[in-house]
């Protein structure tokens, strides 16, 4: 199933968009993405939430900051107060709309490190999430005109909260300009993890020993090369397995898996399920 694309058009007079959404019968599975962030809090209902390549189940207070066009959509499975609504408060924001933001206010700097954390989708603590939820509340209890502080207020208290990542890394446009050494070698490795990585390759790209490479990259990225590398596969294949119909031997050659039973085995390590079952997960819907 390939995600829709969503048009989000902000209400007259502003610059980002909102939605009290509440929904008596079920909160439906739409495969979407869309080019805004989006923060969604979700309350009453509980439920599978899928964010890029992660499945999840979510509960009453779940809040979930999305990143531009993942692929997302929440699927519930009943409601904690049979008597009340699924509701959720969405908020969606523009990457132009935040840019000058965090460019020009020191203050912001922080909620520029959080949108970057965000492409990959973010699920907030749940003590983060009670933390906002009352600012949340308020904002669409605001006028219209009044919302804009809110939202950059819960942006700033989310910045400095904890979140977990959700999707795994896939492939991006490498951004131009003057890049660190950790920023040269993920580049190098993004465009070409399909292929094949050389260590000696990404040492000469770093400009450092293969030793001193590895201890660069565990220090930056938390994990090996080895599994980075492992992660942008499967998480590549994932995207495959859910929005095309191409055969699973041929997604593992794609994202560069000589044997469909090393692809098998590692998919299910790191997803708990077998491409198959993956897949059968979104055609059901």
């Amino acid at each position: 199933m390939r995600p829709l694309l969503e048009k989000v058009r902000p209400p007259e007079g502003a610059s980002w968009a909102w939605l009290d959404r509440r929904l008596d019968d079920a909160i439906p599975f739409q495969w979407h993405h869309h080019p805004e962030y989006e923060l969604t809090l979700t309350l009453n209902s509980r439920g599978q939430r899928f964010v890029g390549d992660a499945i999840g189940d979510y509960g009453d207070g779940d809040l979930v900051l999305v990143g531009p066009n993942l692929p997302h959509t929440w699927a519930s499975r009943d409601r904690i107060d049979p008597a009340a609504p699924h509701r959720a408060l969405v908020m969606w924001f523009h990457p132009d709309w935040a840019a000058p933001l965090v460019g020009l206010l020191a203050e912001l700097r922080p909620v520029g490190d959080l949108l970057d954390r965000a492409r990959r989708g973010l699920q907030f603590s749940p003590e983060a999430a009670d933390t906002v939820r009352p600012l949340i509340e308020a904002i669409f209890e605001r006028p219209a005109a009044d919302r804009l502080s809110g939202l950059i207020d819960v942006l700033r208290q989310l910045a400095l909260a904890p979140a977990t990542p959700l999707s795994s890394p896939r492939l991006v446009q490498a951004p131009s300009g003057s890049r660190t050494r950790i920023d040269r070698v993920l580049d190098h490795i993004h465009v070409h993890y399909a292929e094949g990585i050389s260590i000696p390759t990404l040492a000469e790209i770093a400009a450092l020993s293969p030793s001193g490479l590895h201890r660069l990259f565990r220090r930056h990225i938390h994990q090996t090369i080895t599994d980075y590398v492992m992660r942008l596969r499967i998480g590549e294949a994932c995207a495959l397995l859910s929005g095309t119909g191409l055969p699973i031997a041929h997604i593992a050659e794609e994202v560069g898996y000589d044997s469909l039973a090393n692809f098998n085995r590692q998919f299910k390590a790191l997803k708990a399920m077998t491409p198959r079952r993956y897949r059968a997960r979104f055609e059901s819907r």
